[in-house]
């Protein structure tokens, strides 16, 4: 079978349907797709190609539309090597610098303000390189706009074999409306995660010898990504979550003119909640995100997981990150006067293993309901993981969240079905050996890659 296999574009899905469920305040789409048939033999490219950087470096929406429209048609017609074809080094080059500049200027925890009545902000979790699926919710609630903001959770690649045009289009979205597409980090987003879960290896197929500066580029990209966003002051929105403080005390300057300067040490004492303050100062440009020493933020923010256990503990079924209660959310909450938590970084095949905690067939638990506020897990790649070892599918719907003035805090779930067929195409990763990126984390080989 080859990679033209006939499909429907993501863009003439079936129409929606709707149910509302009065009990959690919130609306479910279920929206199902379906393929048509098209002529065989070879599809003509539907834009120009390759496609070129504006003459007056400013992206428009027709040149987004022309890129979605190249990387989908490449997906089912070209070859992985053949990606050059359509965007070529020197406009990826300029996409990239262009959007690190704008991600390395924000804050660590980018605060969304601008919002008004007629404003609506659509969050996205985990889509894990299905471009397919990600160009139907794009489709589905409705692009970018002056009015439509979008937070996405991270973890835009690995697993998936799209991992690359798909955080490209993103990238694309950033550089055309700063101001209202936001792109945080996932842990998928490191050196350590792309060399194990196919990243690396899908940049170094679709770019041959300029892989590896095409990878290297990627990785800059990755630092540059703020680590969690506040919505309209009541909504807070990380990819793993919740963060510990990080008690750091400056001792006494030395005596005398010479070799004077102060050493930071490191107290030991019982973990509890950091502060916005302290996720404001981390510093999020590493590679991987260190599980030990002082800069023990960023690592939290991207792995940790809640659980139904009161308390804050180690994650250790990760090895990196933590583990927090429901009294943990209720004490975030209402320290920062907040309503909502929205994280990511679950999937249905690491809820399998999560006793307490609901599975993730429809996209989204709601995970701790306390006195302040909910906290809820998204996951918008459906059909996942792409590849599995097993004939028996999770068959999982991906999902993503609305949220409406006036406050923003009352959640609209929107779910949806994955996008079939998925053009063939082979794995970038031994999907057999690797199983589950909740097990048996290889600290070794994270010291290694940063």
């Amino acid at each position: 079978m080859s990679d033209s296999l006939p499909s429907a574009p993501p863009s003439d899905p079936k129409p929606a349907t709707a149910t509302n469920s009065p009990d959690e305040a919130t609306t479910t789409t279920s929206s199902t797709t379906t393929a048509a048939s098209t002529p065989e033999g070879p599809t003509p490219p539907p834009v120009q190609i390759p496609l070129s950087w504006p003459a007056d470096s400013s992206l428009t929406l027709e040149w987004i539309q022309n890129l979605i429209s190249a990387f989908d048609w490449s997906s089912k017609n070209l070859s992985p090597s053949e990606l050059p074809l359509v965007l070529p080094v020197p406009v990826f080059d300029t996409l990239v610098l262009t959007a690190s500049k704008i991600l390395h200027k924000e804050a660590n925890c980018v605060r969304i303000d601008d919002c008004n009545d007629n404003s609506r902000v659509v969050v996205v979790g985990d889509v894990h390189g299905q471009l397919h699926d990600v160009i139907f919710l794009l489709q589905d609630a409705g692009f970018p706009s002056e009015d439509r903001f979008f937070v996405f959770n991270g973890d835009y690649v690995d697993r998936g074999a799209w991992g690359l045009e798909t955080f490209l289009l993103l990238l694309a979205w950033k550089v055309f409306l700063p101001q209202r597409v936001y792109l945080l980090r996932g842990n998928h987003e490191s050196k350590y995660c792309t060399s194990v879960y196919g990243f690396e290896k899908e940049v170094l197929a679709k770019y041959g010898d300029k892989g590896k500066h095409v990878y290297r580029k990627c990785l800059g990209c990755f630092e540059g990504l703020p680590l969690a966003s506040i919505i309209a002051g009541h909504v807070y929105t990380a990819h793993g979550g919740l963060f510990r403080s990080v008690s750091i005390t400056p001792l006494k300057r030395s005596k005398g003119k010479k070799n004077r300067r102060i050493t930071l040490n490191s107290e030991t004492k019982p973990l509890c909640l950091g502060s916005l303050e302290e996720l404001s100062k981390a510093r999020r440009s590493v590679l991987d995100p260190p599980w030990e020493g002082l800069n023990l933020i960023p690592g939290d923010v991207l792995w940790s997981d809640p659980t139904m256990k009161s308390g804050l503990s180690p994650n250790t079924e990760r090895g990196i990150g933590l583990l927090w209660g429901p009294d943990c959310t209720e004490d975030f909450l209402k320290k920062f006067q907040l309503k909502l938590i929205i994280r990511s970084h679950e999937g249905p095949d690491a809820r399998e293993k999560r006793p307490g905690l609901g599975g993730m067939d429809v996209g989204y638990t709601i995970d701790h309901v306390v006195p302040s506020g909910k906290l809820i897990t998204l996951f918008s790649a459906p059909d996942y993981p792409q590849f599995q070892a097993t004939e028996d599918r999770f068959n999982n719907k991906g999902a993503y969240i609305v949220l409406k003035p006036p406050y923003f805090d009352v959640p609209e779930f929107h779910t949806f079905e994955a996008i079939t067929p998925r053009p063939v195409v082979n794995a970038y990763y031994d999907y057999e050996d690797v199983l589950d990126s909740d097990e048996e984390l290889d600290l070794a080989s994270m010291v290694t890659a940063t």
